[in-house]
Order: structure tokens, then C-alpha cells, then sequence
């Protein structure tokens, strides 16, 4: 029987980003079924979480996402335009997030299909790798998609028939990942263990062969 475990992702974090590549590989791989699970990033969920952290955090923060890119092999760059809209006055998310709202219908509806870790993968390149800036232009998300195996307007429809649904789907992905144990992401969550960071995938792997994680034949 395949093991089960939840992503809990947001696409403004860039280590969401930089581990998506091997959880596709691990499913690829694996005999594990990969869940998705978009929440919406701290700025928007959290008020005042970035105005409470140590001015520190965001300078180390940028050296930190560079580094790893640069040990994992992967091209980073800032979003151009920045998924989230900022009130530079607060900090906070604005009221008014037009990138959101595009990606997170998307992100929800391709969590539900055959699809979903590829998805994640191109959309997560095209918005943080920097060689297609800005990523929001043309056809860019579109051929995004259609790498990944899947059709923007079909997955646009078809969100589009299931507003609430989805609202409330987003809704339980975010209370089911503070109780799992953690706020941040991404979060793994595998057996009820959460496994926070990117940093934590091997451990998370470790863990998962110790409870029968076996090769897919």
C-alpha cells in the first residue's frame, strides 16, 4: 500500500520552491502519494509577522534561499512581480491580492489531479527561477501549465464552477497545518509527524523507508 503524505506549500515561499523539485523526484520514485496543499503565505495569513521578526531575519533569510539554490542546482530570483501585493506602510498582505487570487484556484483544482506535483514544479520555476521575468505576462503561466501536463483554461474553468468549495478547502489546508505542529512552509506531514523546511526532506525520507517506503515497480 502506498504511504501518504501532505505538503502544506505556499507559492511566495522560495523553499517551497526549492524542495518541490524532489518531491516530484520522490514520487516519481517512490510508492507514496504526494497531496498538495497550497496555504496562503504568512503576509496574508498572519498580520504583523513580518514586523516582529528580528531585523536580521530577511537579510539572512535572501543569503540563505541564494546558497541553497546555488548547492541545489536551481536558478532563484526575487518574483517579478511578487506573488504577494504589500502595504509597504504595515508590511502586511493588501486587501487587494490579484496573484493570489489567480494562483490559488489554479493551485487547489491541479492538487486534485495525476498532475499535481509537475504543476507545482513548472509554475513554482516560472514565478522564482528569474529567467522568464515578469512571470504574470503573455502566455508564460500558460506554458507553465501545459510543461506540467495540464491546460490553464480547463483548470481555470473548472475552478471557476467551485468558489466556495475551494475557499473552504484553503480553509481546512491551513487549519490542518497549525495542527499538525508548525506555521511555516513548507510543512510535510507524514503518519501526523510534521517536517518543516526544506532542510528536513532527507529526515522526512528516513522516516518514511523506516515505515515501508518502498520503490515503485
Amino acid at each position: 500500500m502506498a504511504l501518504t503524505l501532505d505538503v502544506f506549500w505556499s507559492f511566495r515561499s522560495p523553499y517551497s520552491y526549492l524542495v518541490t523539485p524532489r518531491l516530484r523526484e520522490l514520487a516519481e520514485t517512490y510508492d507514496v502519494e504526494v497531496r498538495m496543499r497550497p496555504v496562503y503565505p504568512l503576509a496574508v495569513r498572519s498580520e504583523g509577522f513580518f514586523t516582529k521578526q528580528d531585523p536580521l531575519f530577511i537579510p539572512y533569510l535572501m543569503r540563505d534561499i541564494r546558497r541553497l539554490a546555488d548547492y541545489l542546482g536551481l536558478p532563484l530570483a526575487w518574483p517579478n512581480p511578487d506573488p504577494v501585493v504589500i502595504d509597504r506602510a504595515t508590511l502586511n498582505g493588501a486587501p487587494d491580492q490579484p496573484h493570489l487570487d489567480l494562483l490559488m484556484p489554479l493551485g487547489v483544482t491541479a492538487a486534485h489531479k495525476p498532475q499535481s506535483l509537475a504543476f507545482y514544479d513548472e509554475v513554482s520555476r516560472l514565478i522564482w527561477s528569474g529567467q522568464d521575468m515578469p512571470w504574470n505576462e503573455g502566455d508564460k503561466l500558460e506554458r507553465a501549465i501545459a510543461r506540467a501536463g495540464l491546460d490553464l483554461a480547463e483548470l481555470a474553468t473548472e475552478a471557476e464552477k467551485r468558489p466556495t468549495a475551494i475557499a473552504a478547502e484553503i480553509e481546512a489546508s491551513q487549519e490542518a497545518h497549525r495542527a499538525a505542529g508548525h506555521w511555516g512552509v513548507p510543512t510535510m506531514v507524514f503518519e501526523d509527524e510534521p517536517f518543516f523546511g526544506q532542510d528536513r526532506f532527507d529526515v522526512l525520507v528516513w522516516r518514511m523507508k523506516q515505515r515501508g517506503l518502498a520503490p515503485r515497480t
